[in-house]
């Protein structure tokens, strides 16, 4: 069974970076798809990027040339590049697999807020 545990958020600037962490207690490459989602105050789970087990990528219209989602498969570990944020970007971010966002499951997150 993996574990994954979110990291890396924090308080930054519109226009500033953050790369955030999906750290993995077994092996990511034993899932297909790994996710991140964002959930802001008051607003419904929405999903902002996928990597798949062979690598290709896909993200949601209003991350596209800023996000960037990759995987370190020797360090078991997924990240999420924020770049250029946006105010509209703050939420808790979380990473998962189909196989746990399907079930409701979801970890703790990491939260990302964005203000001048």
């Amino acid at each position: 069974q993996v574990q994954l545990v979110e990291s890396g958020g924090g308080l930054v600037q519109p226009g500033g970076s953050l790369r955030l962490s999906c750290a993995a207690s077994g092996s990511i490459t034993s899932y297909n798809f790994i996710q991140w989602y964002r959930q802001a105050p008051g607003k419904e789970r929405e999903w902002v990027a996928t990597i798949t087990k062979s690598g290709s990528t896909s993200y949601v219209d209003s991350a596209k040339g800023r996000f960037t989602i990759s995987r370190d498969n020797a360090k078991n570990t997924v990240y999420l590049q924020l770049n250029s944020l946006k105010p509209e970007d703050t939420a808790a971010y979380y990473c998962n697999t189909p196989t746990y966002s399907l079930k409701n499951y979801w970890g703790q997150g990491t939260q990302v807020t964005v203000s001048s």
